[in-house]
């Protein structure tokens, strides 16, 4: 079978959706080269900052790294910011859904919230509420991504900071989009 029969899904049988589950796994086994190459368009991006966008997540993960963060969270530190071209609006949530099938929930949680939790440094210059971050204030995460917006990625602007290239990190995100992913189990 080079294709399935069915052109409305609700008519797919076993047989082919086994046949395509088969195609579906060699496909997903090439989503690191994806994200590593969605990264690499990041050095492109006009930001008005000092550095790319690029710069911008090489330099949150460095900081997580060199602040004892594991694996997981260092890579999320680098996609944090992989949705600003696609989703410049909602870029966590873009940024998180790539991740939830491979990372904790905490890190999703971060991940996803980190924009919100961000405008702390910024929104009131333009004459909203700084503390919008606190309607999470009960939740379980919510120090935590205090934690990674002050820690690292408010502080990731500085062209003088030492900071690895992505051929450094792209082992990582090898290991990352390697593991068994968490698929329709996770809301």
């Amino acid at each position: 079978m080079e294709t399935v029969d069915f052109i409305y899904m609700e008519d797919g049988t076993k047989e082919e959706y086994e046949f395509l589950d088969v195609h579906e796994r060699e496909y997903t086994k090439d989503v690191a080269d994806r994200v590593i190459d969605h990264l690499r368009g990041l050095d492109d991006s006009v930001s008005g900052y000092k550095i790319t966008r690029l710069g911008h997540s090489l330099q949150t993960a460095a900081r997580a790294e060199q602040d004892g963060a594991d694996e997981e969270m260092i890579v999320a530190a680098l996609l944090h910011d992989i949705g600003d071209q696609l989703a410049p609006f909602n870029h966590g949530d873009m940024a998180a859904s790539i991740l939830k099938p491979y990372v904790s929930e905490r890190t999703h949680w971060i991940i996803r919230h980190h924009g919100i939790f961000q405008a702390y440094y910024y929104v009131h210059h333009f004459g909203g509420d700084r503390n919008i971050r606190d309607r999470y204030a009960d939740h379980e995460h919510y120090q935590a991504t205090i934690d990674f917006c002050h820690k690292w990625d408010q502080k990731a602007f500085d062209p003088d900071y030492e900071t690895p290239d992505l051929d450094y990190y792209e082992p990582m995100i090898r290991r990352l989009f390697a593991r068994e992913a968490f698929v329709l189990d996770r809301n």
